[in-house]
């Protein structure tokens, strides 16, 4: 299946004669294309145990990049013998452009259990603009439905605290989804809160958002609708306040009152006789 993935997205084949090098564990640099921002430590404490009993038996794949050598493959086996303060790491060094290493990175990772769905949606997203692809067309190559990668990538418009919630499996990806439909980071927060501190399941999280998304409709239905005037209307109302404040201005007390009505404004002057 890996094969397949590189065919689609344009990458070279892996050689049978490929030179297994022991590179040393501190010139290696993490992958910045990498999309897994969490790596769960008792998953890294048991492979450092098969590490330590039967030692790295899968090479990791690095590039040379100024002067260091960039991950592309194995950032768990290059944490796990870190951990082990093992001097050197079994490696292939191969020649990868910024497109390639990013795309084998994504590509390795998705193909791994253990990604988050904010995870995942970075990880499409960024293969959509290094290859330039659409959601369908992505779909096609990894062998998904495009409603599963349009769903994903939109996680992507929550808010950050949103984000940061499912990145740390607080939530679930079908709550955030479901606060998709709420219109302000304010709102989002709010919902955030509720299902952290009192335990929402999804079912009780949709029936509060809808909640508040009628609340919402309901203010905005009892506000007071603006009338809005012609020109000439504004121009008749103007024109009678200047003529007004003209007589006051000649020391006459003139008495106004203004209503606004639905249908019409309505100017009443009242001009006393003596």
């Amino acid at each position: 299946m890996k094969e397949q993935f590189n065919r689609f997205f344009g990458l070279q084949e892996k050689t049978t004669n490929e030179e297994v090098k022991m590179i040393p564990v501190e010139s290696i640099v993490p992958s910045p294309y990498q999309p897994r921002s969490v790596f769960d430590d008792e998953r890294i404490e048991e492979l450092c145990q098969t590490i330590r009993t039967h030692g790295v038996i899968q090479p990791i794949v690095v590039r040379v990049r100024d002067g260091r050598h960039e991950l592309i493959a194995g950032e768990r086996r290059w944490r796990a013998v870190r951990k082990l303060e093992w001097d050197t790491i079994p490696a292939i060094v191969r020649e990868f452009n910024d497109s390639q290493a990013a795309s084998i990175s994504l590509i390795e990772n998705l193909q791994r259990e253990g990604l988050t769905s904010i995870e995942e949606a970075i990880a499409y997203q960024k293969l959509i603009e290094i290859h330039q692809l659409t959601q369908e067309s992505l779909a096609q190559r990894l062998g998904k439905s495009q409603s599963t990668i349009a769903n994903k990538i939109r996680l992507l418009h929550l808010s950050e605290p949103v984000k940061q919630a499912l990145l740390e499996r607080q939530i679930t990806e079908r709550h955030a989804r479901a606060m998709l439909a709420l219109p302000t980071e304010e709102l989002q927060l709010k919902v955030l809160e509720d299902i952290v501190t009192k335990e929402l399941n999804v079912k009780q999280t949709e029936t509060r958002i809808q909640f508040i998304l009628e609340s919402i409709r309901q203010s905005v239905e009892k506000k007071p609708k603006r009338i809005s005037f012609s020109k000439d209307v504004r121009l008749a109302v103007n024109t009678i306040r200047q003529s007004v404040d003209m007589v006051m201005g000649t020391g006459m007390n003139i008495v106004k009152d203004e209503q606004d009505y639905e249908d019409r404004y309505e100017i009443i002057i009242k001009i006393p006789k003596r």
